[in-house]
């Protein structure tokens, strides 16, 4: 784990590898998680977020970033093992991620945040690239703060 980050970097190149097409929003928050935090995560995680966009399966109910961010710090907080009590942590740091965004958004259902949006359009991927950017920096911010990590941005 990198002991020093730049969040700024973090929300970036989630931004980036969205806005360029590299990913969707849950796969570049694991991704730029995982290249700018945790190099040893495997890169398997990027896969297993890559059923979470346009609302998990395209289905559109929870917002494919919010998942992103609950799957990265599920994976540092989460538990391996069944009676861990190690999931109180990671449930309550996944409620502090989904309650900034419900702050900033009112709803973390896809199928709300882009009502009357053509999916794929500048206005949708551009809303969901600001989500994807919003919610990696948060994830990132949290798990600084809890592993003690350097913020070089500050």
């Amino acid at each position: 784990m990198n002991k020093k980050i730049s969040i700024k970097k973090i929300k970036h190149d989630a931004e980036e590898s969205y806005r360029v097409g590299d990913f969707f929003c849950s796969e570049s928050i694991i991704n730029s998680i995982r290249n700018n935090m945790i190099p040893e995560m495997p890169e398997e995680m990027i896969a297993v977020a890559s059923g979470f966009p346009v609302g998990v399966g395209k289905s559109k109910c929870l917002c494919g970033a919010v998942t992103g961010g609950v799957m990265a710090l599920s994976y540092l907080f989460g538990r391996t093992k069944g009676g861990d009590a190690k999931v109180n942590k990671a449930l309550d740091l996944a409620f502090e991620l989904q309650e900034s965004f419900r702050a900033n958004h009112k709803v973390l259902c896809c199928k709300v945040l882009t009502h009357g949006m053509d999916m794929g359009a500048k206005e949708h991927k551009d809303q969901c690239v600001a989500f994807t950017g919003e919610v990696a920096e948060k994830a990132a911010l949290i798990i600084a703060r809890e592993l003690g990590l350097e913020n070089i941005d500050e």
